[in-house]
C-alpha cells in the first residue's frame, strides 16, 4: 500500500514504525505474561474443568446405576457391563442366556444415549472454553496494543490514509498476537522458511525521502535505463528461487521527480530500450507502477509482487539537439502534444560586465566545488580570454563550461606543480599549450611536411595564377590551419570556370556553389559588352581527402584574375573569405587558426617582415590571436589585412591599383581590371574568329 505524507514526515512515520514494532514486542508479551491474565485465564480453565468433571460424573452415576461402565478413549466411548464391580468378559458374556444378554444389550444402548449427550455437551464445553479464551486473548491484546497505535493515530490525525492504515494494522497484529506471544514459527506463504519475517508487515519502506528538500525536486538521471527511470523490486537468490518483499522496491528518477521536475537527455532516453515509450505512458495515465521491463518484451519475469500504481505529477524537461527534436515531431505523433514547449539555448553569451562579473563567480565555484586553488587576476583574464576565443568573437563568451573546467583542473595542476599558492595566467596559458601539444600531431606532421618541400608552399615570391588559400582541419576537439597552393589556368573556351575537385569528385556543394558564384562575378563585371569566351581551371593543389566550404573561393577568384592580367600574386600573403556575385568579400569562421597556421608555416621558414594573412573586414571582431602572433605583428614581423570587396585584395595582392569602371564602360589602362578586360576581349575576339572560320570552311 502507497501512503502519502507531506515531505519531512516519511523519515518520522518510518522511526514511529519501528517504535511501534519495539513496543509491541514488549507490551504484548508482558500482558499476556501478567498476574491478572494469568488468573482470569485459570479461572475459565477452571470453570471449563468444572463443567466438563460434571458431565463426566453424570454419566458416570449414570452408568453405575445401569450397572455399566463407559471407557473413554481417542476413538470414541466403550460401554462394558459389569459384575461385582468387574468388567464382564466377552467370553463370560456369550455364555449367559440369550434373555439376559438382551437385557444387558437393553441397558448399554441406553446409556449409549446418554454417552452421545455427554460428548455433544463436552464438545460444547470445548468451543466455549475456545471462545472465552480467544476472547480473553483479545481483550489482553487489545489493552496491550490500544495506546501504542492511539499514539500513531493522534499524531496523524490530519492523514487520513494514515488512520487509516493504522487501523488495518492494528486488526492485523490482533489476528497474530501469537507471533508477539511466542517465538515465531510461522513464515510468509510462498517464501522458504529462512527467509521468512513474520513482522515484515511493519516495516515501512520509505520509497522517497524528500526530508532534506526546501523546494520541489530537481532530478537529473545521466543513465535513464528502464530501472533507473521507473524503480525496480530487487530479488535476493536464496534454495534455488528468488525472494521478495516490498522492502525491496525502490524507487526510479520518475517516483524521485513525482511534485518538482525530471531533466533528462534526449539521446540517452531513445538509447535504452522501452524507457521512452514506457515514458509516454506514464505522462498519458499519470501513474507509475513498479514492474520487471520483461513484462513490456513477453519474456517470462520471475515470479513476485505486483506493486501498486503510484499516481504521478511533476514537469518534464528533455535536452537534446535540435535534429533529435526535428525528427521526433515529424515521426512521433505523440511528442509534439506531450512537449509543446521549446526553448533554444544559446552556446555563447554577450561579452558584457554583468556576463563578465558571473563568468569570474562561475571560475570560483569551480575552484570551490573540485577544491582547486584560487585564481588571481591574471588567471581569471587568461581564462576569459580562452572563453572569448573559444566563442570566435570579441563581444561573446563561449557557455560550453565542460571544457573550462578542464582547463581550471589543469591548470591547477601546473600551479600545484610550481608549489604556488594561486594560479595565474601563466598557468592558464600552460594548461592550454599542452591540451594542443597532445593534440597537434596532424598538425605538427603537416608543418613538417610544408617545411621540407613536400607539400609545396610558398611564403616568398610572387607567382602568376597561384594563391595560398588557407583552411581549417577539424579534428573534433581540435582545430588547426594550414595553407594550401591553389592556382588556376585560363584559356579560350566556353566552360567557363571549371572545379578540378567538383570533376574528380572530391569537393562538397557549398564548395561546388562557390566557384560557380566566381563566373557569375567574371560575367557581370566583365562581360557587358561582349560574350565571356573563357575556360579556367582552379584547383586545390596536393588535395587529396576534399574540400569542403566556400571560404576559399575569394582565393580562388584571385588567382583567376591574376591568371587573365598575367600579374604576379605576392605568395607572403595567404587569403581567406568567401565572395559573393557583387564582388563583395564576406566572413568566414575558423578565422584565427588560419591565421595561426599560416603564421606558424612563416616562422618554421623564416620572417622576412612582409608576410601576413589577408580576411575579410568583418572578421577583425574574431580575432583573438595567440601571444605570439600579437607581438610578431606588433614588432612588424606579420601584418595582417582586411579587405572589404575583390579590388581592394587584388591591389594588396599585386600592388597595382585595381581600378574602376569608367563612364564609358573601360578601366585605366594599366589597372588590373583593364589586363583582365583586354585579355578577355582578345578571347572574344579569337572566338569570333574561330567560330566566323569553320563557318566559312563549312
Amino acid at each position: 500500500k502507497i501512503l502519502k505524507l507531506p515531505h519531512g514526515l516519511g523519515k518520522s512515520f518510518v522511526n514511529q514504525m519501528e517504535v511501534l514494532l519495539k513496543t509491541l514486542k514488549e507490551e504484548i508479551p508482558k500482558t499476556f505474561g501478567s498476574e491478572e491474565y494469568t488468573r482470569k485465564k485459570q479461572e475459565i480453565m477452571q470453570e471449563h474443568q468444572r463443567k466438563y468433571q460434571g458431565a463426566i460424573d453424570a454419566l458416570e452415576r449414570e452408568a453405575s446405576s445401569k450397572n455399566l461402565m463407559v471407557q473413554l478413549s481417542p476413538m470414541g466411548a466403550v460401554v462394558v457391563p459389569l459384575e461385582d464391580g468387574v468388567p464382564l468378559q466377552r467370553e463370560e458374556f456369550l455364555k449367559r442366556p440369550e434373555s439376559e444378554r438382551a437385557e444387558i444389550e437393553s441397558r448399554r444402548l441406553e446409556l449409549m444415549k446418554k454417552v452421545d449427550e455427554t460428548y455433544s455437551v463436552i464438545k460444547d464445553l470445548e468451543k466455549e472454553i475456545g471462545e472465552k479464551m480467544k476472547e480473553l486473548e483479545l481483550k489482553a491484546g487489545q489493552y496491550a496494543i490500544e495506546r501504542p497505535f492511539a499514539e500513531i493515530s493522534k499524531a496523524y490525525a490530519a492523514y487520513p490514509e494514515i488512520v487509516s492504515f493504522a487501523n488495518e494494522m492494528k486488526e492485523y497484529t490482533l489476528q497474530r498476537l501469537d507471533w508477539f506471544s511466542q517465538a515465531p514459527s510461522l513464515q510468509a506463504q510462498g517464501v522458504p522458511i529462512m527467509q521468512a519475517d513474520p513482522f515484515a508487515a511493519y516495516k515501512v519502506n520509505l520509497f522517497v525521502d524528500n526530508s532534506s528538500l526546501s523546494e520541489p525536486p530537481i532530478i537529473f538521471e545521466p543513465n535513464p535505463n528502464w530501472f533507473n527511470m521507473f524503480g525496480k523490486i530487487e530479488r535476493k537468490a536464496l534454495m534455488g528461487t528468488y525472494v521478495s518483499d516490498h522492502t525491496m522496491i525502490k524507487a526510479g528518477a520518475v517516483q524521485l521527480a513525482n511534485g518538482g521536475y525530471l531533466i533528462l537527455n534526449i539521446r540517452d532516453v531513445l538509447l535504452n530500450g522501452g524507457v521512452w515509450e514506457g515514458l509516454k505512458r506514464i505522462i498519458k495515465s499519470k501513474e507509475v507502477r513498479v514492474e520487471d521491463p520483461w513484462d513490456q518484451f513477453g519474456f517470462i519475469a520471475p515470479q513476485g509482487m505486483r506493486a501498486q500504481p503510484m499516481p504521478v505529477d511533476f514537469k518534464i524537461v528533455v535536452m537534446g539537439e535540435d535534429a533529435i527534436y526535428q525528427l521526433l515531431t515529424a515521426y512521433d505523433e505523440d511528442f509534439w502534444e506531450m512537449f509543446k514547449v521549446k526553448a533554444d539555448f544559446d552556446d555563447q553569451m554577450d561579452r558584457t560586465e554583468e556576463n563578465v562579473r558571473s563568468f569570474s563567480c562561475y571560475v570560483r565555484s569551480c575552484c570551490d566545488d573540485e577544491r582547486l586553488l584560487p585564481f588571481d587576476r591574471s588567471g581569471v583574464c587568461k581564462v576569459l580570454e580562452y572563453a572569448v576565443r573559444s566563442a570566435g568573437d570579441q563581444e561573446k563568451i563561449t557557455a560550453r563550461f565542460g571544457p573550462l573546467k578542464d582547463l581550471l583542473i589543469e591548470a591547477d595542476y601546473w600551479a600545484r606543480r610550481d608549489q604556488q599558492q594561486m594560479i595565474n595566467g601563466g598557468h592558464v596559458e600552460r594548461a592550454v599549450k599542452e591540451k594542443i601539444h597532445r593534440l597537434d600531431l596532424v598538425a605538427e606532421r603537416i608543418r613538417r611536411m610544408i617545411t621540407e618541400g613536400t607539400i609545396l608552399v610558398d611564403v616568398e615570391g610572387s607567382v602568376v595564377g597561384q594563391v595560398n588559400g588557407l583552411s581549417v582541419y577539424d579534428l573534433g576537439i581540435f582545430s588547426f590551419g594550414r595553407p594550401n597552393r591553389i592556382t588556376a589556368k585560363t584559356f579560350l573556351g566556353r566552360r567557363g570556370v571549371i572545379n578540378i575537385e567538383r570533376e574528380s569528385q572530391l569537393s562538397g556543394r557549398i564548395h561546388d556553389k562557390g566557384v560557380l558564384i566566381l563566373s557569375g562575378y567574371l560575367g557581370s563585371k566583365y562581360a557587358q559588352d561582349k560574350p565571356l569566351s573563357l575556360s579556367a581551371s582552379i584547383c586545390f593543389e596536393q588535395s587529396y581527402s576534399g574540400v569542403e566550404g566556400d571560404s576559399a573561393s575569394s582565393t580562388e577568384l584571385y588567382a583567376i584574375i591574376s591568371s587573365l592580367s598575367d600579374l604576379p600574386v605576392r605568395q607572403d600573403i595567404a587569403v581567406t573569405g568567401s565572395v559573393n556575385q557583387k564582388g563583395e568579400v564576406q566572413p568566414i569562421g575558423g578565422v584565427n587558426q588560419k591565421i595561426e597556421g599560416f603564421f606558424d608555416i612563416c616562422k618554421t621558414k623564416g620572417f622576412t617582415g612582409e608576410q601576413g594573412v589577408m580576411i575579410p573586414y568583418q572578421n577583425i571582431r574574431h580575432l583573438m590571436l595567440r601571444e605570439d602572433v600579437v607581438k610578431a605583428v606588433q614588432n612588424g614581423q606579420f601584418h595582417i589585412y582586411s579587405v572589404r570587396n575583390i579590388d581592394e585584395g587584388i591591389e594588396i595582392l599585386t600592388g597595382i591599383p585595381a581600378g574602376a569602371r569608367q563612364e564609358d564602360g573601360t578601366y585605366p589602362q594599366g589597372t588590373v581590371n583593364y589586363l583582365v578586360n583586354k585579355c578577355l576581349d582578345e578571347y572574344a575576339q579569337r572566338m569570333k574568329n574561330f567560330i566566323a572560320a569553320g563557318e566559312a570552311t563549312a
